[in-house]
């Protein structure tokens, strides 16, 4: 079990527990996660809660490495379990809050800004960090970044892969607020957001989020030539040989040896 889910005062609390493994997104956590979701959903919960098992200060080391393929298929493709639970956290009719104590990294960025809010502790830290390993990010993941970062701050993500610090992500509003410490942290979640929701209409709240992601989509359409274009960008990438020395170089622990050029996009 990857996952472990309590519930208690209508809310859910799903909480990573493969700390051990630095809670990646494997196939298998996608889908308890998944499951934990969908399941809180159905019991009438009216928030959920997405915590972590922390090792070594890690919340979630985001896409599992190991199950990136190499045999020239899409690592990001819209049935790929990470793509399919990051549209579960956001189509989930009820508002879903990450609760971060730690560093996050990669798809687990990804993760927490597809939840409806996100409080931390003042040492985590966000990495959204394909670029270090060679993976070309797909269209709606950046389109989600820019949304909620504007353009710079997605782009300064994105190009460097550092962590950017908690009170960094709280002035560019990635995150909603900070507390000092774990234990800080977990009243500020009950006293300021839970009581809070648990105290509201439920109806409400489920009409506003399908309104929110009905015009966040709204607001991001492109034609049909651009996304052709998008796609044969990605293509390149990862049918080439940068995308599988990165994931090599990862396995191997060393550092990648990139030979791939801009102009190799033109």
């Amino acid at each position: 079990m990857l996952v472990n889910t309590v519930m208690k005062d209508r809310i859910a609390y799903v909480e990573m527990c493969n700390g051990k493994h630095f809670n990646c997104l494997s196939e298998d956590m996608c889908h308890e996660l998944i499951e934990a979701i969908q399941d809180a959903y159905a019991k009438e919960c009216v928030g959920i809660v997405l915590e972590a098992e922390v090792n070594r200060h890690v919340w979630s080391a985001g896409h599992d490495i190991h199950e990136l393929p190499q045999d020239g298929s899409d690592p990001l493709a819209f049935y790929v379990p990470m793509e399919k639970l990051l549209r579960e956290v956001q189509d989930t009719p009820i508002p879903v809050i990450a609760c971060v104590d730690g560093t996050v990294w990669g798809g687990a960025c990804d993760l927490c800004l597809s939840c409806d809010m996100i409080v931390s502790s003042k040492d985590a830290t966000f990495a959204i960090t394909p670029a270090k390993i060679g993976i070309p990010y797909n269209a709606s993941g950046i389109m989600h970044f820019i949304n909620q970062l504007g353009i710079n701050k997605a782009r300064e993500m994105f190009f460097l892969a550092t962590p950017i610090t908690a009170e960094d992500a709280l002035n560019v509003g990635l995150i909603n607020r900070v507390a000092e410490d774990s234990k800080a942290l977990k009243e500020m979640l009950e006293e300021q957001f839970l009581t809070p929701l648990r105290h509201n209409s439920i109806l409400s709240i489920s009409a506003i989020k399908r309104q929110f992601r009905i015009l966040s989509r709204a607001s991001t359409v492109i034609s049909a030539e651009s996304f052709e274009r998008i796609n044969a960008y990605r293509n390149i990438v990862y049918c080439g040989d940068d995308y599988k020395e990165g994931i090599n170089s990862f396995l191997e622990k060393r550092k990648p040896e990139y030979k791939g050029r801009a102009m190799d996009l033109d």
